[in-house]
């Protein structure tokens, strides 16, 4: 959703006043694993408390060949998204086989456990948590497969297949897919993922929650309120509640993006351009567009 309307702009700058000069941040998409990380699996944090990030985390795990991530659960609802190979997951027994860009939600307290079973490939995953600080808790409960292969619209879990979901339009040559959110059965965060055609980008914009950008195909440039960033190879942007930023595919191939909300739903906010090229600051007047 893209909304403009009067009135935002002195939101921008009370949110400016509000979050004590609040910052984008931008990670490698190859920073250091963290070191409890189980035996074959690299967890990587981008967007966490530790960057200054409200009610949600982001972040990648890299599952070698035959790895598991052993059954567990979180105090907080998760959405895994893969990025390359194949995942097979169980939840509470329950068998899927996920793809590239499918995305699995799965809400607090329900014990999961992740495998890469192909012996040859690695497996990489995006992961999002419903609060900037996530802990694991490993669990011994036993339950009895079930192999399960569609979406469950029903089910605590929500799966939802990339080839089937619903493709949409935000601008031309920036095309969009919701592939968790509240209508999807999350709590506290949406996502999903955006491609966009050499030359293409979103007006500048704003939101009312902080959100994660991971681009996971081609080369972006990423302008935050005057400052520009070139990320690629799965490089993050955190970017704050309320500060101005546009993404750009500057180059002559696809780029696409991993987009994270810290929010129930999609929404965006148009503000002039000025304010994502740093030409208009937020102590300016300025139309909208």
């Amino acid at each position: 959703m893209i909304a403009s309307y009067d009135g935002m702009i002195s939101k921008l700058r009370m949110l400016a006043l509000n979050q004590h000069e609040s910052r984008e941040h931008i990670f490698s998409g190859h920073c250091a694993s963290m070191k409890q990380s189980p035996p074959g699996v690299a967890l990587r944090t981008f967007a966490s408390s530790a960057c200054g990030a409200r009610n949600f985390y982001t972040g990648t795990a890299t599952f070698l060949p035959g790895a598991t991530l052993p059954l567990h659960t979180h105090q907080v609802s998760e959405a895994v998204i893969v990025l390359e190979g194949h995942a097979t997951v169980f939840v509470e027994g329950r068998r899927y086989r996920l793809s590239p860009l499918d995305s699995l939600h799965i809400p607090a307290l329900i014990a999961h456990s992740v495998w890469n079973d192909d012996l040859d490939s690695a497996m990489i995953a995006h992961s999002t948590f419903a609060e900037p600080q996530p802990t694991r808790a490993f669990t011994s409960q036993a339950f009895d497969v079930q192999h399960r292969g569609t979406n469950i619209p029903t089910g605590p879990e929500y799966l939802r297949r990339f080839e089937t979901s619903e493709i949409y339009e935000l601008a031309d040559g920036a095309v969009f897919c919701d592939l968790f959110a509240k209508r999807f059965g999350a709590v506290g965060i949406c996502g999903g993922y955006g491609r966009f055609r050499p030359g293409s980008s979103l007006p500048c914009h704003v939101h009312k929650f902080d959100e994660s950008i991971t681009i996971v195909t081609g080369e972006a440039l990423c302008q935050v309120q005057g400052q520009e960033y070139k990320l690629s190879g799965y490089d993050t942007a955190f970017v704050p509640e309320g500060r101005a930023h546009r993404f750009f595919n500057v180059s002559e191939q696809p780029m696409a993006m991993i987009w994270v909300y810290a929010g129930d739903e999609p929404d965006r906010t148009l503000v002039d351009a000025g304010y994502c090229s740093g030409s208009i600051s937020n102590s300016e007047d300025s139309r909208i567009d």
